[in-house]
C-alpha cells in the first residue's frame, strides 16, 4: 500500500503540459500540483523523508495518550465535550464516532475534482508532521486517490469552521472502509472499493480523527481550481473583446502603452497588451482609421475593456497569494509544534479563503456583465454601426441572436445575484463554542456556479462576435480574432436564416471551458496570451 518516491524526485511532464506524478512532503504544494491531481488525474507520492517525519511526529501524540492527564483531542471530547476525558479502551471508538457523526452531509454529489483536491490537500497537511498521524494514513490517503477512488462528497455540511468538517469526514469515512464512493463513475460500497484495490481499512488511533477533518481543504481546493479556471477566462475575455472591438468598427488606439502606463494598475497593462495584440494588423480595424472617421470616443464597454479585465486580473492574483499562504499552511486543531508541543488554536477558520473566494465572484460578475453589454451592442441597429438588427438573416422574418442575448442577460443577472458574499454570514454551531464561522464553503460552491456561467456569457460574445465579423465581408478581421471565427464556425456559428441556437451556444460554451477559444487565437498570434 506504500505509495513513496525518492526524496529527490520531481514531477514528470506529460505530453498535455500537465504533471503525471506529484510528490508530497512537508514543503507546499502549487496550486498547478492541486489542479494536476485533482482535475487531471496525475498520481501521488510520498516524499520517505517526510513519512519519517510523521512517524516521529507519531511517537509524541502516543506518549502524550500515555499520560494521565488529559489532552485535547488524544483523550479527551472534541468541541464543547473538550473537558471530557476519554479512557484508553474507548478511544478508538472515539475517534471513529466523530467521523461516522460529522459525515452529515446532504445535498447533491459534489464534483469529483473537489473531492480530490480535498484530499489531496489533506494529505498534504499530514505530511507536514505537524499533525500527529500514523504513517499508515498518509499512505492510505495517497492510495485512495492513485486508485481513483472518489468518496462521495455532499454539497451542504461545511460551516467553514472548524475548517471543512463534513466533507472532509465523508473522505475519511471512506479510508475507515465505510460510506459510498464512485469509482469510473459508478457508485459502489467503499470497504468493496478499497478491497479491489488492495487498500487495508484504517482503524483510527488517537487524535486521527481530528487530523482528517479539520482543515480548510474544501475551500482551499476550489480556490484553486478558480484560479486556473480564470487564468484562462479572462484571457478569452481580451479575445472576446478584441473581436467585439473589430465587428463593432471600434478603435484600438485607446489600448496604446503609453496611455495605459498613465494609470500603472498591472492586471490593465496585461489586458491591454492582450487587445494590442490580439488587434495588431486588422484589417476591419484599419479600414477607418484616418481623418474621414467621424466617430471620437467608443462605449465603455470597449474602450474600457482593460481596466476591468485587468481589476479582475489583479483581484485574481490577489487570491492567489492567499492561496499560496494556504498551501504552505499546516492546519489542524489540536496541532503539534516544532518543539514537540500539543496546542489547540484558531487556524482551521476560513475567513483567509472565504474573503477572496467572495471577491473573485464580484470580479466574476463585472467581466461577464461587461461582455454582456458587448453582446447586446453588435443586436441594435442604432449602435451596431450598419450591421443588421439582431444580426438577422431577413430582418422581420428571423430574429437573428435576439434570444442568445436574453440567456446571457440572464446568467449575468444570477451572476449579481451570486457574487452578495458568503463571508458576511454567520451562523453559531457547537452549543456556541464555535460562535463565529467563516462560510468559505459556501463561498467556493456559488464562485464555481459563477464561473460556469462566465465561460456561456463570453461563449455568447464569441459567437455573436463572429457572426458580426462575417458580416463584415470582405473586411476581414485580423489573424488571431479570423482564427477564432472559423473555430466557431466549425459547429455552424456562422450567419444565415434563424436556426435552433441551443447547440450551437452549448458547443462554443465548451470551446470556451476547455480553452480552445484562447488557444486558437494564441496559436495565430504565435505566443501565448498572458
Amino acid at each position: 500500500m506504500s505509495t513513496t518516491a525518492p526524496a529527490n524526485a520531481t514531477t514528470s511532464p506529460a505530453t498535455s503540459g500537465h504533471a503525471t506524478e506529484i510528490v508530497v512532503g512537508v514543503g507546499p504544494l502549487g496550486i498547478a500540483d492541486v489542479v494536476a491531481v485533482a482535475r487531471h488525474g496525475a498520481s501521488v507520492v510520498l516524499d520517505p523523508a517526510a513519512l519519517d517525519g510523521v512517524a516521529a511526529s507519531r511517537a509524541i501524540i502516543e506518549a502524550l495518550a500515555a499520560d494521565p492527564e488529559p489532552h485535547y483531542g488524544i483523550s479527551t471530547g472534541f468541541g464543547a465535550l473538550a473537558t471530557t476525558f476519554i479512557a484508553e479502551d474507548r478511544r478508538a471508538q472515539l475517534q471513529a464516532s466523530l467521523v461516522r457523526s460529522h459525515a452529515a452531509g446532504s445535498g447533491a454529489e459534489v464534483e469529483t475534482e473537489v473531492v480530490r483536491a480535498l484530499m489531496l490537500l489533506r494529505l498534504s497537511t499530514l505530511m507536514t508532521g505537524r499533525t500527529g498521524v500514523r504513517r499508515e494514513t498518509a499512505e492510505t490517503y495517497a492510495a485512495i486517490l492513485n486508485a481513483g477512488i472518489t468518496p462521495v462528497v455532499r454539497e451542504y455540511g461545511s460551516l467553514g469552521c472548524s475548517g471543512d468538517l463534513a466533507p472532509l469526514s465523508h473522505c475519511a469515512l471512506v479510508a475507515m472502509g465505510e460510506g459510498e464512493v464512485r469509482v469510473d463513475g459508478e457508485l459502489a460500497e467503499s470497504g468493496a472499493a478499497l478491497a479491489a484495490a488492495g487498500i487495508t481499512p484504517l482503524r483510527l488511533g488517537e487524535k486521527e480523527g481530528l487530523a482528517l477533518i479539520n482543515g480548510t481543504d474544501g475551500m482551499l481546493g476550489m480556490l484553486a481550481l478558480a484560479i486556473d479556471d480564470l487564468r484562462m477566462l479572462l484571457a478569452t475575455a481580451d479575445v472576446a473583446a478584441a473581436m467585439s472591438v473589430e465587428g463593432l468598427l471600434g478603435t484600438d488606439a485607446v489600448f496604446a502603452a503609453d496611455l495605459q502606463a498613465l494609470r500603472p494598475q498591472r492586471g490593465q497593462a496585461v489586458s491591454a497588451a492582450n487587445l494590442r495584440a490580439l488587434l495588431a494588423g486588422s484589417p476591419i480595424v484599419a479600414s477607418h482609421k484616418g481623418p474621414e472617421c467621424t466617430r471620437v470616443q467608443d462605449a465603455y464597454s470597449l474602450r474600457c475593456a482593460p481596466q476591468v479585465h485587468g481589476a479582475a486580473r489583479d483581484t485574481l492574483a490577489h487570491a492567489a497569494s492567499v492561496a499560496d499562504a494556504e498551501l504552505a499552511s499546516a492546519v489542524d486543531n489540536p496541532v503539534l509544534t516544532p518543539d514537540g508541543r500539543v496546542e489547540s488554536n484558531g487556524n482551521f477558520h476560513g475567513a483567509p479563503v472565504a474573503y477572496v473566494l467572495d471577491f473573485l465572484a464580484i470580479a466574476v460578475a463585472d467581466v461577464a456583465s461587461m461582455s454582456e453589454r458587448r453582446t447586446d451592442r453588435f443586436l441594435d441597429r442604432a449602435r451596431n454601426q450598419g450591421l443588421p438588427p439582431f444580426l438577422a438573416h431577413e430582418v422581420g422574418v428571423d430574429s437573428g441572436l435576439m434570444i442568445a442575448q436574453y440567456t446571457a442577460a440572464g446568467i449575468v443577472s444570477e451572476l449579481k445575484r451570486l457574487a452578495v458574499p458568503a463571508s458576511v454570514d454567520s451562523i453559531p454551531s457547537s452549543a456556541m463554542q464555535e460562535d463565529h464561522v467563516s462560510m468559505g464553503w459556501a463561498a467556493a460552491r456559488k464562485l464555481r456556479r459563477a464561473i460556469a456561467g462566465l465561460g456561456r456569457v463570453l461563449a455568447i460574445e464569441v459567437m455573436t462576435a463572429s457572426r458580426g465579423l462575417a458580416l463584415r465581408a470582405p473586411l476581414e478581421p485580423g489573424a488571431a480574432t479570423g482564427a477564432v471565427v472559423e473555430l466557431v464556425a466549425g459547429v455552424g456559428a456562422v450567419p444565415g436564416p434563424d436556426r435552433f441556437l441551443s447547440p450551437e451556444i452549448e458547443a462554443i460554451s465548451a470551446m470556451v471551458a476547455g480553452g480552445e477559444v484562447r488557444d486558437r487565437a494564441a496559436a495565430a498570434l504565435g505566443a501565448p496570451l498572458a
